[in-house]
């Protein structure tokens, strides 16, 4: 409850305080001289009288919106019942700098505001005091420690400096601006006050330093103002890097210029192979002249050549200039060619260097895609790595270089390959050389059917043996008979072949593994198809199918032909391309 009461209390106090309390605008008034400016005072509650009194006149201003009796000031505001007491000064002077006072009546007792007018008066111009004095003829040596004072005087408000060597900041040391105040005719002014120093420097001679004032007074029209001081400085002749001259001619008088810098003015002297020539002087071939002025301490020398020889440009020039302060050697070479050698790339040569990068980036990036996307010369190769399916191609092409052209049992391995015989291939190419042909299959294939299990068990029957070994090691001819019967039993068994699915077996393009008991009963049905079983077998035997003739050769097999009949003429079993037995 008690904090309850403290709060109230307080903010009766803080609206009672703000209904007393008088509002100015602006605090402070910064103007200069004949410039047009309104001040405003202001209280929350009617007022009765508006007062104002003016630093400079000479009496007390009573303003109200119906009246207005004193020129140049005039009331302003939006009227006393609105609790503001105001006034328009139609030209500032500087008597008028200070503080104004306005007077408010409200219910019987004044309430009063300031406003601190401040009427700026343009300071005196600035001026540079040298605090290091020079010698009798202006001259500062070099090394010398310089200082100077540069003094703003009567200002108001004080004015700011700032300290420039020709049109660039100076950036060397300076003290801490110093403001001393003054009093003329009750006018209180102001002066600004600041040194500057640093050592002298060969660099410093002939440059002009600027003291640069600040001020409120200061507008586009009226720049600020500023003092400067020309620095003079002696010094001994200036070290300088080795010069070169070009663009001399052979056998011509040769004109060597070289430009150095010195306070005062330096003395010359050449030194050629041990020989010195003196200015204003000509030993033999050689003439060196008194230096010019250029300005700005800079001083011309000059050394003639007569008859300018290769030799002559092979040889160290030695220039030694001085003067009271010291002195100075320099080397100068000549050359009778155009332009000195370029120590660096220029730009032509640094863009064809980029191109040159791009372009070979380029290129490595095209036979990189190239080459993992097989295009282009890349098209035709293929990339073999060292895998279990490589391996295995080379151990086939091995044993068929072993086999020496003999037929090979077709084998399908769960890998899915299967090695066609040289007879085959021989037959199927018709150009009677020898090669291996390795057909794969995909993995992804249900040869489930082909291998009579699954293929993934992996499960090989020792009792089982492939039916395309058997057949065809009977065609091929390699049982243990005589070479009329192994004819005889070729073209007999490759009769068998070419009568195609006649035993019952799907149809395949792989080799199959059989059991035991399957493939003897598909031999004793290749005998009886073969016309070998006629003595156990009952029935007559199916004639071979004849074959085509070959090579534009006449067939001479009749067409009705008896079980008996043999074929006089060899011929290579064919192997049905394909249905696969």
């Amino acid at each position: 409850m008690s904090r309850i009461v403290f709060i109230c209390l307080a903010a009766i106090l803080t609206d009672a305080l703000a209904w007393a309390q008088v509002n100015v605008e602006p605090n402070t008034a910064l103007l200069n001289q004949n410039d047009r400016t309104e001040l405003l005072c202001r209280y929350g509650k009617a007022i009765n009288y508006c007062r104002i009194e003016i630093p400079g006149e000479q009496k007390v201003l009573n303003l109200s919106p119906e009246w207005n009796k004193t020129p140049g000031f005039t009331y302003h505001g939006a009227g006393l019942t609105a609790g503001q007491c105001g006034v328009s000064i139609e030209r500032v002077k500087a008597s008028n700098n200070g503080q104004v006072k306005c007077s408010l009546g409200v219910e019987g007792e004044e309430l009063t505001g300031t406003i601190d007018l401040v009427v700026a008066m343009r300071p005196q111009q600035p001026i540079i005091e040298l605090l290091s004095k020079p010698n009798r003829e202006g001259y500062f040596n070099e090394g010398t420690e310089f200082r100077a004072r540069c003094s703003v005087r009567d200002g108001r408000p004080p004015a700011n400096i700032s300290w420039y060597i020709d049109s660039m900041p100076a950036n060397k040391r300076t003290t801490p601006l110093e403001i001393m105040s003054s009093t003329s005719d009750n006018v209180e002014l102001s002066t600004s006050v600041q040194e500057i120093q640093w050592h002298l420097s060969a660099e410093d001679s002939n440059r002009k330093l600027v003291c640069r004032s600040h001020h409120q007074t200061d507008r586009e029209s009226i720049p600020p103002q500023e003092a400067a001081y020309i620095i003079n400085v002696r010094y001994a002749p200036v070290h300088q890097p080795d010069a070169a001259v070009y663009g001399l001619y052979l056998e011509h008088t040769a004109i060597v210029n070289i430009t150095i810098r010195a306070s005062p003015q330096p003395k010359i002297e050449w030194t050629i192979d041990g020989a010195i020539v003196g200015q204003g002087r000509t030993d033999g071939r050689y003439s060196a002249y008194e230096p010019q002025y250029m300005g700005n301490d800079e001083y011309n020398v000059t050394l003639a050549i007569a008859g300018l020889t290769l030799e002559d440009t092979t040889k160290t020039y030695n220039l030694r200039a001085s003067n009271e302060l010291g002195l100075t050697d320099y080397q100068v070479r000549i050359s009778s060619s155009s332009k000195p050698p370029s120590s660096s790339l220029d730009v032509a040569a640094i863009v064809g260097i980029v191109v040159a990068v791009a372009v070979l980036v380029l290129v490595v990036l095209l036979i990189v895609f190239a080459r993992a996307t097989g295009r282009w010369c890349f098209g035709g190769k293929s990339i073999k790595t060292p895998t279990n399916e490589t391996q295995i191609d080379k151990q086939l092409e091995l044993g068929a270089q072993q086999s020496h052209g003999q037929n090979v049992a077709l084998l399908e391995t769960p890998n899915g390959i299967t090695l066609l015989g040289a007879s085959k291939v021989r037959e199927a190419n018709g150009n009677g050389q020898d090669r291996m042909s390795v057909e794969r299959r995909h993995h992804d294939e249900d040869d489930s059917f082909e291998y009579g299990t699954d293929r993934e068990s992996s499960v090989y029957n020792p009792t089982t043996r492939p039916l395309k070994s058997i057949l065809m090691s009977q065609a091929a001819g390699r049982n243990s008979r005589s070479s009329a019967s192994d004819k005889e039993d070729g073209s007999e068994h490759a009769d068998l072949l070419q009568k195609g699915n006649q035993l019952g077996i799907p149809e395949s393009r792989f080799s199959r593994w059989l059991p035991k008991d399957q493939r003897e009963l598909i031999e004793k049905q290749a005998m009886l198809l073969s016309g070998r079983g006629k003595s156990t077998a009952p029935g007559p035997a199916t004639p071979p199918k004849p074959q085509r003739p070959q090579n534009g050769e006449a067939n001479t097999t009749s067409p009705i032909a008896t079980a008996n009949t043999t074929t006089t003429t060899p011929t290579t079993p064919k192997l049905p391309q394909e249905t696969e037995i």
